[in-house]
């Protein structure tokens, strides 16, 4: 029987987490965890960082949905716009490397 919460990886549960891009519910060790620092969006890589934390799947695609539906404001509680250039410069490195 699965708990609520957690998705089964052979005999491990893993906490899941959605992502504010496609709204999809993954393991967390699948999605990139992101915080706000002033009113720019970084990728919080080692997972560490304090704050207030959001998931996306790593890909371009999520964060256009993320973007046209203005998620991230919801997600980080933040008033106003915040700046993904980082995120979006990491993304778009991630998508060179996989296809290059």
């Amino acid at each position: 029987m699965r708990r609520q919460g957690k998705l089964e990886y052979g005999d491990q549960a893993a906490p899941l987490r959605t992502c504010v891009g496609c709204r999809v519910r993954t393991a967390k060790s699948e999605l990139l965890r992101l915080v706000v620092a002033g009113d720019v969006i970084i990728p919080d890589l080692q997972k560490r960082l304090s704050g207030r934390g959001a998931s996306l799947h790593p890909s371009l695609t999520c964060l256009q949905l993320a973007d046209r539906r203005r998620a991230f404001t919801r997600a980080f509680r933040a008033e106003g716009t915040l700046d993904q250039t980082r995120l979006r410069a990491y993304l778009e490195d991630l998508t060179r490397k996989a296809a290059g």
